[in-house]
């Protein structure tokens, strides 16, 4: 069976963090801990990788993962244009349970799957996993269970879906809120005609709150339009 390391244990947590580094480095899966819920994450920059990832939680193409960054000196590596919005988005709730798309960098040599040029970024607020993002680069994180089944949110709940297709479990105790980030759609301030972001998830942070950073630029809320505009409920992430 794949190890587990008990990452409250400082000789585990040692142990745990250099076998996390050379998985990644050889291409394997490691599940580890956010802010949010536990994540499955791969070498964002190796698609044999990434398609692990995606294979292991039993999920397509068409559901490319989000990339954790440790910090935003990382994102601005990755995509095409922060626009001022984003700014304080960034500034406001990074790190924490905020992912935000935008359009790639289009000279970015990596296959994350369908992402029709956009990327999925966020920075968690738990500093064993940015400990790990500073050495490692950014990781494509999926949240730890397979596709249908509740996020895990503890170290048992992930180990019992995904077992060996992962090669070190790091265990940091249950999630400290076990609420899955949200997902907001910021391509629009790149170039669009309307530029409104929009909410693909509500999770983590609340739609109110968005509010108070972005105002009219936050998309109206779906509830109050036809059931066919209603945003996406599974995308996926941590």
């Amino acid at each position: 069976m794949s190890p587990v390391y008990d990452c409250r244990d400082e000789s585990q947590l040692l142990s745990g963090m250099r076998h996390a580094r050379q998985a990644i480095g050889r291409g394997e899966l490691v599940v580890l801990p956010t802010d949010t819920v536990y994540g499955i994450a791969a070498d964002a920059f190796n698609a044999r990788a990434v398609a692990g990832l995606l294979e292991a939680k039993g999920r397509g193409r068409q559901q490319p993962p989000p990339v954790l960054v440790a910090g935003v000196g990382t994102l601005r590596a990755l995509v095409a244009e922060i626009p001022a919005a984003v700014e304080d988005l960034v500034r406001e709730f990074w790190p924490g349970g905020l992912t935000i798309v935008l359009p790639a960098q289009p000279s970015l040599s990596w296959d994350l799957g369908d992402t029709h040029g956009t990327v999925a970024v966020r920075m968690p607020a738990q500093k064993m996993t940015l400990e790990l993002l500073e050495e490692t680069g950014p990781l494509a994180v999926s949240s730890a269970n397979l596709t249908g089944m509740p996020a895990a949110v503890d170290i048992d709940a992930a180990r019992d879906m995904l077992g060996d297709s992962v090669a070190a479990y790091l265990d940091a105790g249950v999630s400290e809120t076990g609420v899955a980030s949200t997902i907001v759609d910021a391509t629009l301030l790149v170039g669009g005609a309307d530029p409104v972001v929009r909410v693909l998830r509500e999770g983590a942070i609340s739609r109110e709150r968005l509010r108070e950073v972005l105002g009219d630029l936050l998309e109206p809320d779906p509830a109050d339009a036809p059931s066919d505009a209603a945003p996406d409920a599974e995308a996926p992430g941590p």
